[in-house]
């Protein structure tokens, strides 16, 4: 796979802006008309289903479930084709009330031609997802 593939390049920098607390360089990668569903379904993050639409919804997105945490991504592995990454990721999310979530799943990233995040979309499910509780 190319390391310089831009869906890919656009997925690493999306993690690297949301591990370093960078909501503006994270909107920045984002197409005006992005869609983020993470998780794909009805989840607290995602309550209608639908996902989060547009850059000012993914700005509130942001607000509510990036900023209060903290939020570690490993990638185990990743692809890349035509304008979309698939990667598989663990996230580990701490929470300030001490809570730790770690999410194993699939998230995909597709771009447009200016190399904009288009879509991002987590296949995952809370059920599944390992909580621990500091103290």
């Amino acid at each position: 796979m190319d390391v310089n593939h831009p869906a890919l390049l656009a997925a690493q920098n999306s993690w690297r802006c949301v591990m370093n607390k960078d909501k503006a360089g994270w909107l920045d990668l984002m197409a005006d008309d992005v869609c983020v569903e993470d998780p794909i379904g009805v989840a607290p993050t995602n309550p209608t289903g639908q996902g989060t639409r547009g850059k000012a919804a993914l700005a509130d997105f942001y607000e509510k479930n990036i900023a209060p945490t903290q939020i570690s991504i490993e990638s185990e592995e990743s692809f890349a084709a035509g304008n979309e990454s698939a990667h598989v990721l663990n996230l580990t999310t701490a929470f300030p009330n001490g809570v730790k979530m770690t999410v194993h799943g699939i998230f995909t990233y597709r771009i447009n031609e200016a190399g904009k995040i288009t879509n991002l979309r987590g296949f995952w499910s809370l059920e599944d997802a390992r909580v621990e509780k500091s103290g």
